[in-house]
């Protein structure tokens, strides 16, 4: 099966939720774009390493990172290799001593972060970026953006993920545009997925 390479294009705070993050994966030749929803450990560990900081003491990825570089044991890529209920599964390939091949089993959140400090690349399949993707026609979107902060005034503003259940598939498709345009990518996870939930019930 033919792998498709990925890169972080954003890490953003959810505009309408609390302690809602997602982080945004792009073809690296395509304009489609994978967002995951992660926990706020897991994003503060990501946009550490996206923005070069350096923290008084390891976190719990660096730890690990530092533990692999110590016994010789190279990430090599990373692969989201499967989608069920909404759930990304991911796999760490290593290389020990440069020579046999290890799969790790992985959560996708835990696997991007140390994919960053690896700089390692990142990929996943076709059938999977199809199901769970989103095509954006624009170019303009900034690359490895850190969290986004938001006020607890625009966090009280969202719909009910039940209202969507409602709603027309233009009226959803006009709050996916809204969603990718305010780059609330959370959001807009929820808006999809209602999407796809749709289209397999047709």
């Amino acid at each position: 099966m033919k792998k498709i390479e990925l890169e972080i294009v954003a890490l953003s705070h959810s505009i309408t939720q609390n302690n809602s993050y997602a982080i945004v994966l792009g073809e690296m030749e395509g304009q489609r774009r994978m967002p995951i929803v992660i926990g706020a450990f897991e994003a503060q560990a990501i946009a550490v390493a996206l923005e070069r900081m350096q923290p008084t003491r390891p976190l719990t990825h660096d730890l690990f990172f530092g533990f692999m570089t110590k016994f010789e044991i190279e990430l090599s890529e990373v692969i989201i290799y499967k989608l069920e209920e909404g759930i990304f599964f991911s796999k760490l390939i290593c290389l020990q001593n440069n020579s046999e091949e290890i799969e790790i089993d992985s959560r996708t959140s835990d696997a991007l972060a140390l994919a960053v400090r690896a700089n390692c690349r990142i990929y996943t399949y076709e059938t999977i970026i199809e199901s769970a993707g989103i095509f954006l026609n624009s170019e303009d979107r900034p690359a490895k953006r850190a969290i986004q902060a938001q006020s607890a005034e625009q966090n009280e503003g969202g719909e009910d993920v039940n209202d969507l259940k409602i709603l027309s598939y233009a009226e959803l498709n006009a709050l996916l545009n809204d969603a990718l345009e305010q780059e609330d990518y959370v959001r807009a996870i929820h808006i999809r997925d209602e999407i796809n939930t749709r289209t397999k019930e047709d």
